[in-house]
């Protein structure tokens, strides 16, 4: 835990939508690794204000937290300014807002299009572009990590918007890690697969877990933990990389039916 005096040495991060998911998850994750922290939600403050009160009572530092439309053209570089002006640093910045979308693209609205692709591109490359030019320019080697989604690399029905943000992430964090090696500075992506998002959800009895090898679906600190991980030195040779965090859910053959009728549960291995 840290304390006033030491508060400048102290790594900081960024994570982004953390009110709800896996951005709630990743907070409080990283609140425990030691990190102090900013916050940015949209719209639930009563979301966001739970996250801030568990993470100040839990870890004696409280976040900072930032309102933000990430869509809006300023509002990724002013959410950079704001964390240096309180914080003085950036160690981490985790990519993680985005909104789903599930539809036939000749069934969808132009405003949704243009939502989804600046909410789930546009925004994280904002974000990262600033907060390099910050570590660059303080000498500062950090992490920058990206949110993807087993979608990035598997094709799905009405999913060609949701699922090209998150592939386009997975081939722009490799030309970021070419750009700024030289700094020190490393970019990855986590890529979830099924994790659940709601308190009132348990990951191992959510149906689709029994078509998942694992066993169950993900939880929010199982992608914290990869993130905490990924972004310490224990992991300093690793950028680039997209790690799928998603319990083998895609791997060939993968059944996804979760119908009781489709069959092709996973059993447990038993050792005779």
């Amino acid at each position: 835990m840290g304390t006033v005096g030491n508060q400048e040495n102290e790594k900081v991060a960024i994570v982004t939508g953390a009110g709800i998911g896996i951005g709630r998850g990743v907070a409080k994750v990283l609140a425990q690794k030691g990190y102090r922290l900013a916050l940015t939600y949209h719209s639930s403050e009563e979301d966001i204000r739970v996250v801030e009160e568990d993470i100040t009572h839990t870890y004696g530092k409280a976040p900072l937290i930032i309102q933000s439309d990430l869509t809006v053209r300023g509002e990724a570089e002013d959410v950079v300014k704001q964390t240096m002006k309180e914080m003085g640093r950036i160690d981490l910045l985790v990519n993680n807002a985005g909104i789903g979308n599930h539809a036939l693209l000749t069934e969808m609205e132009e405003d949704n299009i243009d939502m989804a692709i600046n909410l789930d591109y546009r925004a994280p490359m904002l974000l990262s572009k600033y907060t390099a030019r910050e570590m660059i320019d303080h000498k500062n080697p950090g992490n920058i990590i990206f949110i993807t989604s087993s979608r990035g690399e598997r094709a799905y029905p009405k999913d060609s918007v949701y699922g090209g943000m998150k592939a386009a992430l997975i081939r722009s964090a490799q030309s970021l890690a070419l750009e700024w090696a030289p700094y020190g500075i490393r970019v990855n992506c986590v890529a979830p697969g099924a994790t659940v998002n709601r308190l009132n959800q348990n990951a191992e009895d959510e149906p689709l877990g029994s078509k998942i090898p694992l066993g169950r679906i993900g939880t929010p600190s199982d992608i914290g933990e990869a993130i905490a991980w990924l972004s310490s030195d224990a992991a300093s040779y690793i950028t680039g990389i997209n790690l799928r965090i998603d319990g083998g859910l895609i791997l060939p053959g993968m059944p996804e039916d979760t119908s009781p009728e489709a069959g092709y549960g996973w059993g447990k291995w038993v050792e005779e």
